[in-house]
């Protein structure tokens, strides 16, 4: 980027920060059914349940479409991998349901949420966690999503692969030599490169060698949860000046040190990383189905009880050494947000919380819209 460049986004920002300082007396008032389209930077397992599409009042997400497959190790901690020929196979099933609904569809363009918007329909893009797992050593792989849909690859899930280092390792590194190749593959085929779960070392190479936005479409900041799971602040300004966005997730352990999860706990997040890279660096993003983290719907929210699932692999990783998983976690999620309902609640909290309706229309998906209409 250009000095001048920098120099526009700092102003930017400064407004941005100084009218969130503003007190709620002054931000403007926001109807309860908003003039703009909600978007999600992630939910998985639509296909499950296709019905709950528009009854999450979304008008577009990107959703995952890559399954993980347990895998044996040698002192038997959990660990999964995801490979290319289930990926397809469900990439095929989603566009087979697709077809059929009359409320939702498959889309390629950011251009079509605004029309998704006019009709009441819902756009849903198809992501892939784990990209290096599924594309291995063979980037024509990339091509092949890309016909059946692909929009978002996300380079590693917890774990090194093929393309780069994975954040949850002992040991971290960086872009491999294929990976950088990985990177100038998507920007010629317009797939966006995420950062969820990546390593801080690859998340600077893919910065650097990224010619068209990057973003991190589900995790939270490291400033407020020292965990290697979340992203540190140098990360989450370099994809403020790719032109990218972070999306604030809902698995509480890493938004918030507190005992007991609150949606203000997500506020903070949302917070911080404008106070980093500006209001149009921020969107929502949820890493669970439409309706939820379902075993903790199950137990009515009990997050003591329902944390138990999680400390399995939570123990492995601190066994390995990985920054934060020293720390037992004490929840899963916050329970005012773990239902279908969640974007509606945090739509009227925001429009509470200090912020005008135009940084509250960003955050609830302008910033997803213009993202993935400009790559």
């Amino acid at each position: 980027m250009t000095t001048s460049q920098f120099s526009r986004r700092d102003f930017l920002k400064a407004t941005s920060l100084a009218a969130l300082a503003a007190s709620g007396a002054n931000a403007q008032a926001v109807s309860k059914k908003p003039n703009f389209p909600f978007v999600d930077g992630l939910c998985l397992d639509f296909l499950d349940e296709p019905s709950e599409i528009r009854a999450s009042g979304l008008t577009a997400f990107l959703t995952d479409m890559s399954k993980a497959e347990s895998v044996p190790t040698a002192d038997g901690s959990p660990k999964w991998t995801r490979t290319l020929a289930v990926t397809i196979k469900n990439m095929v099933a989603a566009r087979q349901v697709l077809r059929k609904r009359t409320d939702s569809f498959l889309a390629t363009s950011g251009s079509q949420i605004k029309e998704a918007f006019k009709t009441g329909q819902t756009a849903v893009f198809f992501q892939v966690q784990g990209g290096g797992e599924i594309v291995g050593e063979d980037l024509s792989r990339i091509d092949l999503l890309n016909e059946l849909g692909l929009r978002v690859l996300q380079i590693t899930h917890h774990d090194n692969n093929p393309l780069g280092g994975g954040g949850l390792e002992s040991v971290t590194t960086g872009l491999t030599k294929l990976g950088f190749e990985a990177i100038e593959r998507m920007n010629s085929l317009n797939v966006i490169p995420d950062l969820s779960h990546s390593s801080d070392q690859t998340g600077f190479d893919t910065l650097k060698t990224s010619k068209k936005p990057v973003i991190l479409s589900h995790g939270a900041a490291r400033a407020i949860v020292n965990n290697a799971r979340c992203a540190p602040d140098e990360v989450i300004r370099g994809i403020a000046n790719s032109g990218g966005v972070m999306g604030v997730f809902m698995m509480s352990f890493w938004l918030t040190n507190d005992a007991v999860p609150t949606i203000d706990s997500l506020i903070t997040q949302i917070k911080h990383v404008i106070k980093v890279g500006g209001i149009d660096s921020v969107g929502i993003a949820n890493d669970y189905s439409l309706s939820g983290e379902q075993s903790l719907v199950n137990l009515k929210n009990n997050n003591a009880e329902g944390v138990k699932g999680y400390l399995p692999w939570w123990t492995s990783r601190a066994k390995m050494g990985v920054l934060g998983f020293d720390r037992t976690p004490q929840h899963v999620v916050i329970p005012e947000l773990n239902n279908i309902s969640r974007m509606n609640t945090i739509y009227q909290k925001l429009s509470k919380s200090g912020f005008t309706s135009g940084q509250v229309e960003k955050i609830m998906g302008g910033n997803w819209v213009r993202v993935l209409s400009t790559v």
